[in-house]
């Protein structure tokens, strides 16, 4: 399965789409994914092997700038769009189908979440209408990918602090408790509900990758996830080189998962 943020591009399409050609997957989740985009995507997707697709913005129509961003799915087999999650604000940067992998039923949910600068707690409600929706038990595995836009820190010890505290970790009065535990909700709190994040189930917290950089690669936040329940991953990593050859701002990243 491969995750990537394709930043909004159109132009860009073909060479993005070249290079998903290189990596060998069932499954590819893409965020960021422009109406005006779609059909460059569908074509170019079906012409390297991915004959099913969705997405939740397939036509271009007047929407507000920060609302022209929208995920897609596409597979090898059938992809069988599931109904909207209730409560999420901004409803074309989330994505749930049910889709097969290697035979077998997979609930897959793709997420784009918003930046905690937006208005209206976009990205609160997002959190927290995600982490509702899968926390509860089901006999189905669950894949939950795409761009978290959290956490602003890992340790090498596990501690995960978020966009809500500042570097020395004190909480942010604009923010407060509850922005900081909508943040922890998906990459900490599903833990308790049976999931695993899939690159530190594979690598531990020791290694020090970030999937989004500053200019020049002065620092950056590892924002891109893969969590699972009910499969084990066995392999993942990001694709740095794809963005550092100027693909995206965001490296992709792709997982291995088994039974």
């Amino acid at each position: 399965m491969v995750s990537w943020n394709v930043a909004g591009r159109v132009r860009s399409v073909p060479a993005q789409a070249a290079a998903l050609a290189q990596r060998p997957a069932d499954v590819v989740a893409l965020q960021e994914v422009r109406a005006s985009a779609f059909a460059a995507w569908r074509a170019a997707l079906e012409a390297i092997g991915f004959t099913h697709v969705a997405a939740t913005l397939t036509e271009v129509a007047p929407r507000p700038p920060e609302r022209r961003l929208g995920v897609l799915v596409a597979a090898r087999a059938p992809v069988e769009p599931l109904p909207p999650l209730p409560g999420v604000p901004w409803d074309e940067r989330h994505l749930a189908v049910r889709v097969a992998l290697d035979g077998d039923p997979v609930e897959l949910h793709v997420l784009h979440v918003p930046i905690s600068q937006k208005a209206g707690q976009a990205k609160v409600l997002t959190l927290e209408a995600v982490h509702a929706a899968l926390a509860p038990p089901s006999a189905t595995p669950t894949v939950l990918v795409g761009d978290l836009n959290t956490p602003r820190y890992e340790s090498r010890e596990g501690e995960v602090q978020t966009f809500a505290r500042t570097r020395a970790g004190r909480l942010r009065a604009e923010y407060g408790e509850r922005h900081d535990n909508a943040e922890l909700a998906l990459i900490v709190g599903l833990r308790e509900h049976g999931y695993v994040d899939a690159f530190r189930a594979v690598h531990g917290y020791g290694r020090r990758d970030r999937s989004w950089l500053w200019g020049h690669g002065r620092g950056g936040y590892r924002l891109d996830h893969v969590i699972v329940r009910g499969l084990r991953p066995v392999a993942c990593e990001y694709e740095h080189g794809w963005r550092d050859a100027g693909l995206s701002d965001h490296a992709a990243m792709w997982a291995r998962l088994e039974p």
